[in-house]
């Protein structure tokens, strides 16, 4: 595999409080989208942050690793939700991401809950998102399996 790039460009205007900024993904996947301090400290009001992209980020990086792990297995996912959760804290050493805690579900035939939370354990630590969080904060993982249709 190449060596892969991915780039993304913000626009901020105003100062820092009730200043505003737009966020663009140079994939184009994405439209504009908004950023605020209050959407990132308060409450998003349709806008984003730092600390849900960094969620996304984690979340689908994570999704990948789980089901590649498990299709190596043996074990192909039929689905897997995974929801991420980066939190923002005010310490000793000023505003800092604490962490982020994965919880995954799925739906894997022929794995039991104890051969899924072993490959999602795996899968935290192969991510190649959870490696770069990894020796700056908290990274945890919750798995469980869900009904098959």
């Amino acid at each position: 595999m190449a060596t892969t790039e991915r780039r993304a460009e913000v626009i901020w205007e105003g100062a820092l409080e009730h200043g505003r900024g737009e966020l663009e993904l140079k994939s184009g996947a994405a439209g504009a989208l908004p950023v605020t301090w209050a959407s990132r400290t308060r409450r998003s009001d349709g806008k984003t942050s730092p600390e849900e992209l960094i969620a996304a980020a984690h979340a689908s990086c994570f999704a990948m690793a789980l089901s590649h792990g498990l299709t190596q297995g043996g074990t192909p996912p039929e689905r897997l939700d995974v929801e991420a959760a980066c939190t923002l804290d005010q310490t000793d050493q000023g505003l800092r991401i604490i962490g982020v805690h994965l919880d995954v579900g799925g739906v894997v035939p022929g794995i039991d809950e104890e051969g899924f939370e072993k490959a999602a354990a795996e899968a935290k630590d192969g991510c190649p998102v959870s490696n770069a969080l990894k020796d700056n904060l908290a990274v945890s993982v919750t798995a469980h399996l869900e009904p098959g249709e």
